[in-house]
């Protein structure tokens, strides 16, 4: 495992770098997110071109790294250019590496409703409403 080069991987992601990927994930690695579901190279190839063909200059920027034997964990920022200025997602990474050094586990944990809907006009309207109703501090 060399996460060092796996993070300028994810921090020098284009669409052109994915053909990278079996660089870095076992053929039948294991990927899942908020949105996606996938085991094996074709599906993480997926998840990775779609997140460059539907957003405006999507990337990576690592915080924070802690390694365990054959897992890793990461924090980062993901961020996406738009009109009114960058959005920022907050997240987490949890990594499980092969014999061979290579990813067999991907899993990306962040909270779709603060990070992403409430952000969002018109539905983070109703995102941010429905939070205070919920929250015990309101």
């Amino acid at each position: 495992m060399d996460l060092d080069r796996l993070i300028d991987f994810y921090q020098e992601l284009t669409p052109d770098s994915l053909r990278h990927l079996p660089e870095f994930y076992s053929a039948d690695a294991y990927f899942k997110d908020p949105f996606n579901d996938v085991t094996g190279l074709p599906g993480i190839q997926r998840v990775f071109t779609h997140m460059f063909d539907t957003l405006t200059n999507p990337r990576f920027v690592v915080r924070h790294t802690m390694t365990q034997g054959e897992h890793a964990w990461l924090t980062w920022d993901f961020l996406i250019d738009r009109p009114d200025g960058t959005l920022t997602v907050h997240g987490a990474t949890q990594l499980t590496f092969a014999p061979d050094g290579r990813v067999s586990v991907h899993r990306d944990y962040w909270d779709t409703a603060e990070e992403l809907y409430a952000k969002l006009p018109v539905l983070g309207a109703l995102v941010r409403w429905l939070t205070r109703k919920l929250s015990a501090t309101t």
